[in-house]
């Protein structure tokens, strides 16, 4: 019996926001690498993430492994874009005083049910 090697794809795919996906999922290869750099086994994050197969998140992990420079740069600059995107959201909708307000806010609703 012949034993033949072939080079299988790897399941990564950039979506139209420029987004890395893993396979045909909308799973993104920010949230498995996080999660194995973080300690958790591929199997857990096959659990955590089950539109995955194990074999997609093995081979995700595997590319990270290949190219770690390219793979950290990219997950950089994702979290470069959601810092961003959390200051500009902060600063228009400031939460400073938030959990007051919704304290007060739940006072004046409880006082007014009891009449």
């Amino acid at each position: 019996m012949s034993f033949t090697i072939a080079a299988d794809p790897v399941p990564l795919r950039i979506d139209d926001l420029g987004v890395a996906r893993v396979g045909a999922t909308n799973v993104t290869l920010d949230s498995v690498i996080r999660a194995f750099n973080d300690g958790v086994t591929p199997p857990a994050i096959r659990e955590q993430y089950d539109t995955l197969t194990l074999a997609e998140v093995y081979a995700a992990i595997a590319y990270y492994l290949r190219h770690p420079v390219e793979v950290d740069s990219y997950l950089q600059r994702r979290q470069q874009e959601a810092d961003d995107l959390r200051q500009k959201i902060e600063s228009r909708f400031p939460s400073d005083d938030l959990r007051e307000r919704l304290l007060a806010r739940a006072h004046r609703s409880d006082a007014s049910a009891r009449g």
